[in-house]
């Protein structure tokens, strides 16, 4: 299955992330890329404490990606289409299982792959 991925992520913005001042949460991003990845790991955490059920939950509410309003869910997307790290993490993720942490131009996600 190398076609497509269907993966949901929570992103976590940091002063260093390409348009930081682009937030869902349209809250202007003041946090270092230290302090982001302390939030990350911290969500990743509870998820994985929780189960992957608690994924959505988190992701509605932390994620400064607009995908929060759909619990994260990116969708379906081929290779090309995303940032290279996030891609090759996404391709390498079995169904329902969630990433370490991976690290973007646009910031700190965490991804679990759906599909």
């Amino acid at each position: 299955m190398n076609g497509e991925v269907t993966c949901s992520h929570i992103l976590q913005k940091h002063l260093g992330s390409r348009n930081p001042n682009d937030s869902y949460r349209k809250k202007p991003i003041t946090r270092t890329e230290d302090e982001a990845l302390v939030n990350i790991k911290n969500i990743r955490e509870k998820v994985m404490s929780e189960g992957i059920s608690s994924f959505g939950k988190y992701a509605s509410e932390f994620s400064e990606c607009s995908s929060a309003g759909d619990k994260g869910n990116l969708g379906s997307f081929g290779k090309g289409q995303m940032q290279k790290a996030f891609e090759d993490v996404a391709f390498s993720l079995k169904v329902g299982e969630v990433s370490e942490i991976v690290k973007t131009d646009s910031g700190l996600h965490i991804i679990l792959r759906t599909k």
